[in-house]
């Protein structure tokens, strides 16, 4: 599934050889066959204002929205696990799944970064492809809400994949609930949290304070998920078994 492939380079952090090849993501979502007219149209757009803006300019609006604070996060076990020692053990099974598909990355990368997942799912066949992301659909609902809050376009990333899904989202409800959501990427926002994690490093030791702290958050990502009545484990494994002959969907 090609589309994929698109969605996930228009996800990752924009650099120029992105802007330059407008045209050629343009063309291949044209020809894609999964997608439905209106998203591929939606998708475009977002490509044409996506790539005709200054390169600094889209560079420092997706460290904005993505690397700073949590609530939109790539990272999908971020969402999950939040940064308990759970976390830790769903990667190394993550890895395990890429492994015994013949996947190999780079050992800066993590394996939960949603681009790279989707990079990994562009070459599997499409019913695997289908129940994996209906797997995630309530990080990727939660993820469109936000953006949407924000206004941002990236929001047409996450509403594409979710139309691949085929899982109903109860977008005004979860709109309604995002809407209560503090931010957490104001410079307060940010300090309290710094605050936060230095208290119990001094107070427990470093070995303590990674286990506290990990607590800490992972209470904190569960609130969070729990009031939008979406949270639901993560299953690595789908049920769906690979084609006896190897064929991936295109």
């Amino acid at each position: 599934m090609r589309n994929l492939k698109i969605i996930s380079a228009l996800m990752d952090y924009p650099e120029a050889e992105l802007l330059e090849g407008r045209q050629e993501l343009i063309d291949e979502l044209r020809d894609d066959v999964f997608l439905e007219e209106p998203q591929k149209a939606s998708l475009i757009e977002f490509i044409d204002q996506l790539c005709t803006s200054d390169l600094l300019d889209v560079q420092e609006e997706y460290v904005s929205l993505f690397d700073r604070g949590r609530s939109h996060s790539l990272l999908l076990f971020e969402h999950v696990h939040g940064e308990s020692r759970d976390r830790g053990q769903a990667m190394v099974d993550l890895m395990s799944v890429y492994e015994k598909q013949g996947f190999e990355i780079s050992q800066r990368e993590l394996p939960d970064y949603i681009p790279l997942f989707l990079e990994f799912l562009s070459i599997r066949p499409e019913q695997e492809v289908r129940q994996w992301l209906a797997d995630i659909s309530h990080i990727l609902a939660l993820l469109e809400a936000r953006l949407h809050k924000r206004e941002s376009g990236y929001a047409v990333l996450f509403e594409a994949l979710l139309s691949l899904t085929g899982v109903v989202v109860e977008r005004e409800e979860l709109k309604e609930k995002v809407a209560s959501e503090a931010r957490d990427d104001t410079p307060e926002a940010l300090d309290k949290v710094w605050e936060e994690e230095m208290v119990r490093f001094t107070e427990g030791g470093a070995q303590d304070s990674a286990s506290s702290c990990g607590d800490s958050l992972l209470t904190q990502r569960r609130r969070e998920l729990d009031s939008v009545d979406i949270a639901k484990p993560l299953h690595i494994q789908p049920s769906v078994q690979p084609s006896p002959t190897g064929t991936t969907g295109s």
